[in-house]
């Protein structure tokens, strides 16, 4: 089987690329490199083909979509942050790719779609996949686009929790990791909307949630919640369980507002009754991400961030 992963050198593709080679799929990379990584350096493997383009160059794209089995598109512009700084971009990319592949495919391929449960913005009761759309950023609107167009031709469809943990193409504006990284380097966490929940899931139980669907044990068409139930918590909860690896001073920040105003609890025993399970727990990433960390001087902390 042929695998097409759009910006399979970022920080989920540098993990889910080798996991599908060491399967035995032939894997198409396309990325620009933007951030000038070099994470597949470990992936000098036949069964790996590495195309350095843009996902909107109409005609590349199509000459790599039609000859793969399966698409699993990465590039994005992710998060708030990043899409308010270009938010034209932001469409090109989140939006107008996905409506490219989607025009673009035959019936016998199939397109895989890791999105992002921001669209559900905030919420007091817990998240289903029936659960009404909120999205209260340029980002979860562009990834809400996306959805309706990929759901039209039977994609699977993926909500994906924040994710955190190791990858060759490290990030740090992720919101786990920018707080270990913060709890080792300034010894102190500052924290606005301490009761703010958000849900998580590691990177590498979204890289197997992927392979999940790659083996043909989830439905087309339809959209799954794809986190880790138990790190449903706030961000102070958070903060205090990071402190139990790594003692900190934590602040409450009272006055400071947070521009992303997502606030949910999200259930995804949908696909959990699939037999999907999580398999990577916060502490485990955690321990990951201090080891990370450590080996990264501080002239080398250039290019860890989207932002």
């Amino acid at each position: 089987m042929k695998i097409l992963v759009t910006g399979g050198m970022g920080y989920i593709g540098s993990v889910l690329v080798p996991l599908l080679l060491s399967k035995g799929f032939e894997v198409t990379v396309l990325d620009n490199a933007m951030y000038k990584q070099a994470s597949l350096l470990g992936c000098c493997h036949s069964n790996l083909s590495l195309s350095i383009g843009d996902v909107r160059d109409h005609t590349l794209l199509k000459s790599l979509v039609k000859k793969n089995d399966i698409i699993v598109p990465l590039a994005a512009i992710v998060g708030m942050p990043a899409c308010e700084m270009n938010r034209l971009l932001a469409t090109e990319v989140n939006e107008d790719q996905i409506s490219d592949i989607a025009c673009m495919l035959s019936t016998d391929q199939l397109l895989i779609l890791p999105n992002t449960n921001s669209q559900y913005g905030k919420s007091d009761t817990i998240v289903t996949e029936n659960s009404p759309i909120n999205p209260l950023s340029w980002y979860a609107q562009t990834k809400q686009n996306a959805e309706y167009t990929a759901l039209a031709v039977d994609a699977v469809v993926f909500r994906l929790a924040t994710v955190f943990g190791a990858s060759p193409r490290m990030r740090t504006d992720l919101l786990v990791n920018d707080l270990v990284f913060k709890a080792l380097n300034d010894k102190s966490i500052v924290v606005f909307q301490p009761n703010a929940k958000r849900n998580y899931i590691h990177v590498n139980d979204v890289c197997y949630g992927i392979l999940h669907a790659i083996n043909g044990k989830l439905k087309k068409g339809e959209v799954y919640n794809l986190g880790n139930d138990s790190i449903n918590m706030s961000k102070l909860e958070l903060v205090e369980y990071i402190n139990k690896h790594i003692p900190v001073k934590i602040f409450i920040d009272k006055v400071t507002i947070d521009p992303d105003k997502r606030d949910y609890v999200v259930s995804s025993q949908k696909i959990y009754n699939t037999g999907f399970v999580t398999t990577f727990n916060l502490d485990y990433g955690i321990t990951q991400l201090i080891k990370v960390f450590s080996m990264i001087k501080p002239h080398y902390q250039i290019g860890i961030s989207n932002v």
